[in-house]
């Protein structure tokens, strides 16, 4: 552990991002003021360690409020499929044969569609 001596209004960096100053002191009682960006997390010591005592509850928990969730919420509705069209633009703007715009008849699998007349 690194012991420093600081006053009020002096600072120490932590890394490049975290600045720790001495705001007051008090009797025993020091303040600190921490300069960190968003994405660092900082805590008090004991609001950590209740953190973490409820993250490894919450990964041990057995799910069981699931089913009286999806109770309330009822059954799950999936996205209906979109309707099948008839036949897509192809390269140069054309239908493809069998598709809306074009002049195909009946056709087979395996088998040109044929031209009307």
């Amino acid at each position: 552990m690194l012991i420093l001596a600081r006053r009020i209004g002096e600072s120490i960096m932590v890394g490049d991002q975290v600045e720790i100053s001495v705001v007051d002191i008090k009797g025993d009682q020091v303040k600190l003021g921490i300069k960190a960006p968003p994405q660092v997390k900082v805590y008090r010591r004991e609001v950590y360690a209740a953190i973490q005592q409820e993250n490894l509850a919450a990964a041990a928990a057995v799910p069981q409020t699931l089913p009286k969730l999806e109770e309330l919420m009822g059954p799950e509705k999936k996205p209906s499929a979109p309707p099948a069209s008839g036949g897509e633009k192809g390269a140069g703007g054309t239908s493809a044969p069998g598709g809306p715009g074009g002049a195909s008849g009946p056709s087979t699998p395996g088998t040109p569609g044929t031209k009307g007349t």
